[in-house]
């Protein structure tokens, strides 16, 4: 690119110096036209050869003066068609400039309206408007779905891993490392320098300077690639000491990156509620609990609890368990509803929601099995709007932890499993039942579907419905969600679609490839070590 910009200079520095002779050189003629004549031959009237009446002379200099007029108008047509020429020469020459900026840095989002040419933005807005950006698009079934992959500073969280990708890693191909700084630079030069259009208001510090927002006050981003159109990036920005999030939408449209439009998100005054179905369960529902008193109670404080048990069996200890986490930590915002009818999570859901009666609220869709953190609620807050998007994160279910520490004498605490990496678990993307939406988009889509008995199936179905319909989906790997292994039992009376569905949850549930391999080939393993011991103790006894 260095080559290609030296040689445009010196094409640009060798046309000016023509045009420059070349004006030097039609001024020169101008002064030839004009002087008067020296010739030696010639003679002056009125000094030798015949004699001129005055008529003579008048009529001489008034064909001298026509002529002079007419070449110098003639001149002057030819320096302001050189004068046209030369400017259209140096617009061109500007554009090939700019063209070459372009290559070598990239258009940034501020530029695009005087660097692009009007047609290639028009273009470049279609893109936009053809994409899944400001309305969801209507898909045919669950795998139609083009699904987030989320990023911070440090780490990239991805569906797609194949054999050498990691579930969670640091991003090493630098064409993906200069893609995520470049993002989060622009994301922050559109906060710093807020167009008239962008709804945010300039904020000052304690001092009453500009508030400046950089790199360490991002907090979380997702993108995500239509082959045929562009790469979309949601950009979340957060001040540690305020309370309001930025949040910044862009577009690359296969070229420069293009501002979508940039907001103030408030979630100080955003309650969750979040709806766990149950049926007996109880020991499980005890590790909930706790999981939800450290992060609900003690740090997120905006949360309202609903548990639909059904059954009586256990009824009574789930009673015992929130009474006592009231009195424990003063916490009074939950409801119990009990069903004494046989479990079904979507009847579960349906009544948990309805259930509600203060008007609109953010509903957390949730197992009791799932492990949570303080920043998945803010996730849930800020990828869920009322009549516009709904949120599906990939949570990261956890192997069985008997083979993943097999070589311990017992597993670690559960706090200490939760890592991403392969040997401990994989992002569950074919599960949906955890979500984030508002109640009214649930009630307006129609709830679950209560033809769908026993496990699973009920989520997918509902999933569905919003992909058939206008919302935007966001479905993305979250770090702050875990889905906690626990045995499973497929009974004999699911139908063979869920039968499948369940006995391939459990498959996947137990452990990775390189475990699982392990276990099918224990008796191999287990005679070549017999072998190689008894090779060593003969060479030791020879």
């Amino acid at each position: 690119m260095p080559r290609r910009g030296l040689i445009l200079h010196t094409r640009t520095h060798w046309l000016l110096l023509g045009l420059a002779l070349l004006c030097s050189l039609v001024l020169f003629m101008y002064l030839l036209e004009c002087a008067p004549q020296t010739d030696g031959n010639a003679s002056l009237p009125g000094v030798i050869g015949e004699n001129y009446g005055k008529e003579y002379y008048q009529a001489l200099l008034q064909e001298q003066e026509e002529h002079y007029q007419t070449r110098a108008t003639s001149l002057k047509r030819q320096i302001a068609q050189l004068k046209q020429e030369l400017q259209e020469m140096s617009e061109k020459m500007r554009s090939l400039q700019e063209r070459k900026n372009v290559g070598a840095n990239g258009i940034g989002y501020q530029s695009n309206k005087e660097q692009a040419p009007s047609d290639l933005l028009e273009f470049l807005h279609s893109q936009i408007d053809k994409a899944e950006v400001s309305i969801g698009a209507k898909l045919p079934s669950e795998y139609g779905v083009i699904p987030f992959e989320s990023f911070t500073l440090m780490k990239v969280f991805q569906l797609e891993m194949g054999l050498t990708r990691h579930p969670e890693e640091k991003p090493v191909r630098k064409d993906k490392r200069d893609e995520l700084v470049e993002v989060i630079e622009a994301g922050l030069e559109v906060i710093n320098n807020p167009d008239e259009d962008d709804e945010q208001e300039d904020e000052e510090g304690p001092l009453g300077e500009k508030l400046i927002f950089n790199e360490n006050d991002f907090i979380e981003g997702y993108y995500r690639t239509e082959r045929d159109k562009g790469t979309q990036y949601e950009l979340f920005f957060k001040k540690a000491d305020l309370m309001e999030y930025r949040h910044v939408t862009l577009f690359r449209p296969f070229g420069p990156l293009m501002k979508v439009k940039s907001e103030m998100i408030d979630i100080t005054r955003s309650i969750i509620n979040i709806i766990v179905p149950l049926a007996e369960r109880t020991e499980a529902f005890v590790q909930f609990m706790q999981n939800f008193r450290d992060v609900c109670i003690h740090q997120d404080k905006k949360i309202h609890l609903t548990v639909v048990y059904f059954g009586k069996e256990g009824l009574s200890k789930v009673k015992s368990i929130l009474e006592s986490v009231t009195s424990e930590s003063n916490f009074h915002n939950y409801t119990l509803v009990s069903l004494n009818e046989e479990f079904n999570r979507g009847r579960g859901l349906n009544v948990g929601a309805r259930a509600w009666d203060k008007g609109e609220v953010l509903m957390f869709f949730c197992d009791v099995d799932i492990y949570f953190s303080a920043e998945f609620l803010n996730s849930c807050r800020l990828n869920a709007e009322p009549g516009k998007k709904v949120f599906y994160p990939v949570v990261f279910s956890l192997y069985n932890p008997a083979i993943v520490y097999a070589n311990q004498e017992v597993p670690p605490p559960v706090e200490q499993q939760l890592v991403h990496k392969k040997d401990s678990g994989f992002w569950r993307d074919f599960g949906f039942g955890m979500t984030c939406q508002y109640r009214s988009d649930f009630l307006t889509i129609g709830g679950f579907d209560m033809e769908v008995k026993g496990w699973g199936g009920e989520d997918v179905h509902l999933y569905r419905k919003y992909l058939h319909g206008d919302l935007i989906v966001i479905r993305t790997p979250v770090p702050g969600l875990f889905h906690l292994w626990h045995e499973k039992r497929c009974a004999d009376e699911l139908p063979p679609e869920q039968y499948r569905m369940c006995i391939q949850s459990k498959a996947m549930n137990e452990a990775s490839h390189s475990h699982l391999g392990m276990l099918v080939f224990r008796e191999e393993i287990e005679t070549h070590l017999h072998k190689q011991a008894y090779r060593t103790n003969s060479e030791a006894v020879g």
